[in-house]
């Protein structure tokens, strides 16, 4: 039970009867969930502060222990009553807010030995048990004090990159740089937009060209000429060529031109 060694050599002067001893560890255990003293008696004094210490004069009536606490976050005020019944310690808590009442019965002689009063070590026994009764027939029914959290939220860089999710679809653009920007097809400046882009690189585009089309000519070289078309030179290296012709040679079948539909030269057709 740690604290509990330094609170029974605080209090080790006034302990006298085995009944002390057990107040002093009641005591404890309503400090280790989240109480603390004011006071004894039912009125409050002049003051007062909350204390993890038994006050003075908490000894004086062996028969009646009163003893008012109040939670480390100020929402629950307790008022404690240990009567002795004969062997018997009868402990009444109230809530002064809500009214509530919890009551335990605590078998002096189960949890303190009246041989070794005045030694820490060899005073308490069955100490779990008593932690057991004191947190399920007072601390429960109450309510447990709730520490105040004073966290502020966590702020998000906007810069730093999102968490890794691994069902995302991961963008086409390489890392580091950013998709080209497209307009809102909701704007009504959005219109023929795309049209400023005529080989379509975004979404769209006017202009079909066979050589960036998907559908690759390995071997077509613009600016080193066409046969029978363009002499060498005659489109700069890296310009753009937009084709006016059938394009690459040995094109199977004969060129449609060149075949006169049946009954050309009939003039009653």
């Amino acid at each position: 039970m740690a604290g509990l060694e330094l609170l029974y050599a605080s209090a080790r002067a006034a302990i006298s009867r085995p009944q002390d001893a057990l107040l002093c560890g009641v005591h404890w255990e309503l400090v280790r969930h989240g109480y603390r003293c004011l006071g004894a008696g039912d009125q409050p004094g002049p003051d007062e502060r909350k204390s993890e210490l038994l006050p003075a004069g908490w000894e004086a009536n062996k028969e009646l222990y009163t003893l008012r606490y109040k939670s480390t976050d100020d929402a629950r005020e307790l008022l404690l009553k240990a009567i002795m019944v004969e062997d018997s310690m009868i402990l009444n808590a109230m809530d002064k807010g809500s009214q509530k009442v919890a009551d335990v019965t605590l078998a002096v002689a189960d949890y303190i030995d009246p041989e070794h009063l005045q030694d820490f070590h060899r005073v308490y026994k069955n100490t779990e048990e008593l932690r057991t009764r004191i947190a399920s027939g007072i601390i429960a029914p109450l309510g447990a004090p709730t520490e105040k959290a004073k966290k502020e939220p966590e702020k998000k860089d906007p810069d730093s990159p999102r968490d890794y999710d691994p069902l995302r679809i991961p963008p086409h653009h390489p890392a580091g740089m950013r998709a080209p920007s497209r307009p809102s097809p909701l704007s009504p400046f959005a219109v023929g937009g795309e049209d400023l882009d005529p080989l379509g690189r975004q979404s769209g585009g006017m202009i079909m060209d066979p050589l960036r089309s998907g559908f690759p000519q390995p071997g077509i070289d613009p600016s080193s000429g066409i046969p029978g078309r363009l002499p060498p030179g005659a489109v700069p290296p890296g310009a753009r060529f937009d084709p006016f012709g059938p394009l690459g040679a040995g094109r199977s079948g004969p060129d449609p031109d060149h075949l006169p539909p049946p009954g050309y030269d009939d003039m009653f057709m």
